[in-house]
């Protein structure tokens, strides 16, 4: 006989960036395991140093970073530590990111513009990602990008069954606050059995950049409208939208969104808004530092620790996705 054979069991590992250790800590309590011990600091010139503090040879590691401000750094660290887990002879690296940064540069609308969502992968798979991890990618076609598994995990059930259980059903309009997000907000509908509406921009013609008509495509009068949409960053897109709602008669209006950036202008435009409550994951950290009372932000741990279960033990993680319609 040649050879030797092992009886060794699968390991799991699960490592986290200082980009969230909140979420990171969450997952980890659903999995029952502890996040493994990470040295990470920043030289003085701003060169991440990162060292893991206990062996990773022959596990499968799970390595969890959102792509929070400042972005760069947030995705320059996550590479570094794929790099390490591969220069440690891990088994596999599934890298966990819920909230994909440059996501929106996913094509060319101009040219001599990068798409930089591509990028992004190549990055991770040449740093050495075996499998990608993450939840509500502002496009589904950015999956194709990544040249191995993606599990793309959608915050739909815990955004709409939270707003379900609070908001009287035959009331309740579903709206798209434009035409790319219709697909999404279509699956609201099924979920809630609620009519769509659709907020349609106008732009003038003879003023470059600037919208000046929101035009209404359902009923939404004396109705109670949750506008749905990926991410909200400045919050100039969605209040103009709702603003829009009111103007044609909505009874009230309640925006979610799954990553809430939250970058500028937006405390002030969320606080000056009508909507009545901002509904937002903990895919980024949590804005409460914005101080708005009306800000509720909903955790998708126990989602993601169940996607990292079934990864790790060769189940289906379709079988979440089927759950999920």
């Amino acid at each position: 006989m040649t050879g030797i054979k092992t009886t060794g069991e699968k390991k799991l590992m699960l490592f986290s960036g200082r980009a969230h250790p909140e979420l990171a800590e969450e997952v980890a309590h659903q999995l029952g395991v502890g996040l493994v011990p990470t040295k990470a600091f920043d030289f003085a010139n701003g060169e991440i140093y990162v060292r893991f503090q206990e062996s990773a040879r022959g596990a499968d590691c799970f390595l969890i970073q959102s792509h929070t401000a400042p972005i760069n750094k947030w995705i320059m660290e996550q590479l570094i530590m794929i790099d390490a887990l591969k220069r440690a002879s891990a088994r596999s690296i599934t890298v966990i990111i819920p909230s994909y940064g440059y996501a929106r540069q996913d094509k060319k609308h101009k040219g001599r513009e990068p798409i930089s969502a591509r990028l992004v992968a190549d990055l991770l798979k040449t740093a050495g990602a075996d499998r990608i991890l993450t939840v509500d990618l502002h496009t589904d076609q950015i999956q194709g990008f990544f040249d191995g598994p993606v599990d793309h995990l959608s915050a739909l059930p815990v955004l709409a069954d939270y707003v379900g259980a609070k908001v009287d059903r035959t009331k309740l309009t579903i709206v798209s606050p434009d035409a790319g997000r219709v697909r999404v907000a279509d699956r609201w509908c099924d979920r809630l059995d609620a009519p769509l509406a659709i907020v349609h921009k106008r732009r003038d013609k003879d003023v470059a950049n600037q919208v000046t008509v929101h035009e209404v495509v359902g009923e939404v009068k004396g109705r109670v409208c949750v506008l749905v949409d990926d991410m909200i960053d400045t919050g100039g897109t969605i209040c103009a939208a709702a603003d829009a709602l009111f103007a044609h008669g909505a009874e009230d209006v309640i925006v979610t969104a799954t990553h809430g950036i939250l970058s500028g202008p937006a405390a002030d435009r969320l606080k000056n808004s009508k909507v009545s409550e901002f509904i937002f994951t903990n895919t980024l950290p949590d804005p409460s530092d914005l101080e708005l009372d009306k800000i509720t932000v909903l955790s998708i741990a126990p989602m993601v620790a169940r996607a990292v279960r079934e990864v790790f033990e060769d189940g289906s993680v379709t079988s979440l996705f089927e759950e999920q319609q």
